[in-house]
């Protein structure tokens, strides 16, 4: 399966319409935005064609399990000292995810387990994440290369991902499928442009965001052998759109 077009077209033109949300109504909702399953769903979905239902049912519970990882490396991110600089934060926030990552995958789990442990990972995240949410300040003026570089630096990062991965097998390849580049690109840019406050806002909007991305996998897990592929993947858009709906009003509130 080749999804180097997927990643070339998509990545850079989600990253760029985040960006400009997080300008229209606050960090954490571009935070929220990358939450829903842009690229995971649809390189799930050519898998479940090409390799059939059992094989997709797999690799969601694996994605639920990397949705924890994720979390981690939201709290890691944000629990650092207030005034750690992005390069630290970025560190720890990685090690985080590692930690959890390896330690989850290298353990046996079936959909159901794999569910509940994404679900509570993402509600205790929510809970250790710093109260202050950012605080608007004067409008930031942002340089000309601010939203191209942001395009281009996550697409060089999801290629060089997918270029690596193969390499170092597939614990590692399938954990690298959920490190959160997009929210880290998001995080980063706007720690540096607008404080550390708000790189965590937009954290804190990922981790909402994550409840739909569990929605989708839990679904598609729970009913792709049973009801087919195109049912099971109808039934996960429309949960995680449902609950991406729902999670709106609370981001725009915490955010």
């Amino acid at each position: 399966m080749d999804t180097l077009p997927l990643k070339i077209v998509l990545t850079p033109a989600l990253i760029g319409a985040a960006s400009l949300a997080g300008r229209r109504w606050g960090p954490a909702v571009s935070g929220w935005l990358v939450g829903l399953p842009f690229t995971s769903g649809p390189v799930a979905l050519f898998l479940a064609l090409e390799q059939g239902p059992g094989f997709a049912a797999s690799v969601a519970t694996g994605t639920l399990l990397g949705t924890a990882a994720q979390a981690a490396f939201a709290v890691a991110y944000a629990r650092l000292r207030p005034r750690a600089a992005w390069p630290a934060s970025v560190a720890v926030g990685s090690v985080g995810f590692f930690v959890v990552g390896l330690g989850l995958r290298s353990a046996s789990a079936g959909l159901a387990p794999a569910a509940l442990i994404a679900l509570a990972m993402l509600v205790g995240a929510l809970a250790l994440m710093p109260r202050a949410a950012a605080v608007p300040g004067p409008a930031v003026a942002r340089p000309g290369w601010d939203l191209p570089a942001r395009m281009v630096l996550a697409t060089v990062i999801v290629l060089a991902l997918t270029t690596l991965a193969p390499a170092l097998g597939p614990l590692l390849t399938g954990l690298l499928s959920t490190f959160p580049v997009y929210a880290s690109i998001l995080a980063v840019f706007a720690h540096v442009l607008e404080g550390r406050p708000a790189g965590i806002a937009v954290l804190r909007g990922l981790l909402v965001g994550l409840f739909a991305f569990a929605g989708f996998f839990i679904v598609v897990g729970a009913l792709i052998e049973r009801a087919g592929i195109a049912l099971g993947f109808a039934a996960a858009l429309a949960v995680a759109l449902a609950v991406q709906a729902a999670s709106l009003r609370l981001v725009r509130r915490r955010g």
